[in-house]
């Protein structure tokens, strides 16, 4: 199966190496550590051979450029260690950098046109660099918190309440019929798109996958699901949520739409997505192979 975009991370993220704050610090001050900048949660990118590739400052540049919150330590790759930097503090970042050969760019469209390795790594820095930014106070008391394990915790100084950086499980499914499958809209942006996804939602507390799969086509649908088969995951860091992918089989097919949160929902013949797929289809438009929905799809074309 091939690697979704954004996994496939290579780097070893140094679980045991990180409780050790000494070393931490000695790594952000080597020459040989490498900084990965994030400005406003875009990511510092270059070209070679006319594929994208992550841009990499060396431990004398990019220590010069720390501001209020401390790098993140995303681990180690052939003996090198690697952190995400957030120079969001920077006003005309590319210039103070000095990498004027590279640019800062929205990560869906950076990772497009790069290697998937890279992408995983780009999806570790920009959920963790996010939840710093956005999680500063201590949701017991108040206080700012502090980083520590190289960013995987914040401590809070006053009630010593430790906090985590969370990932969200989402499931998403595309639900079958025989020979179609169910494609929905939620409303909002992808509307004007054209574009049909599978269907999607927040796994709630104390719910399995299976049972999160049939809620959400119960909700969004209206349709009675049976069994359900897990396909692949993959990690999605807008915010910060993994992507559990499922085929599911319908068991009632009378579409009974919730109108408040999705703009429309409905079965297409396995042909309507094959001509979608070759550009031919007049209204549909399929999800492009950086959604995990693209290969829902693809895999149940595959076995029809």
């Amino acid at each position: 199966m091939t690697a979704h975009i954004f996994s496939g991370n290579p780097l070893d993220r140094c679980e045991a190496e990180r409780r050790d704050e000494d070393w931490i610090a000695a790594q952000i001050k080597a020459p040989t550590t490498r900084f990965l900048p994030f400005h406003k949660l875009q990511v510092l990118t270059g070209s070679a051979s006319g594929k994208s590739q992550l841009t990499w400052l060396d431990g004398a540049a990019g220590v010069r450029f720390i501001g209020s919150q401390p790098p993140v330590l995303l681990g180690k790759l052939n003996g090198l260690v690697h952190f995400g930097l957030d120079v969001s503090h920077l006003k005309d970042p590319v210039s103070e950098l000095g990498v004027v050969t590279s640019q800062f760019t929205d990560c869906r469209v950076a990772a497009m046109n790069m290697d998937t390795p890279q992408t995983g790594i780009i999806a570790q820095a920009r959920a963790q660099i996010h939840w710093h930014a956005s999680h500063r106070y201590c949701g017991a008391c108040g206080t700012q918190s502090e980083a520590r394990k190289g960013g995987h915790v914040r401590v809070c100084p006053n009630c010593k309440s430790e906090h985590f950086p969370r990932t969200d499980p989402v499931a998403i499914m595309l639900v079958t019929d025989g020979d179609r499958c169910l494609l929905g809209q939620p409303k909002g942006p992808l509307v004007k798109t054209g574009i049909y996804s599978a269907l999607a939602g927040f796994i709630d507390q104390g719910e399995s996958l299976e049972e999160a799969v049939r809620r959400e086509v119960k909700e969004e649908a209206g349709l009675i699901v049976g069994a359900v088969k897990y396909h692949s995951s993959q990690p999605w860091p807008f915010v910060s949520s993994l992507m559990i992918g499922c085929h599911a089989e319908a068991v009632t097919t009378d579409i009974h739409m919730d109108t408040e949160e999705m703009h429309d929902v409905r079965w297409f013949k396995r042909q309507e997505i094959l001509d979608a797929r070759a550009g031919k289809h007049p209204s549909l438009k399929l999800p492009g192979p950086i959604a995990i929905a693209h290969h829902l799809v693809e895999a149940w074309i595959a076995r029809n």
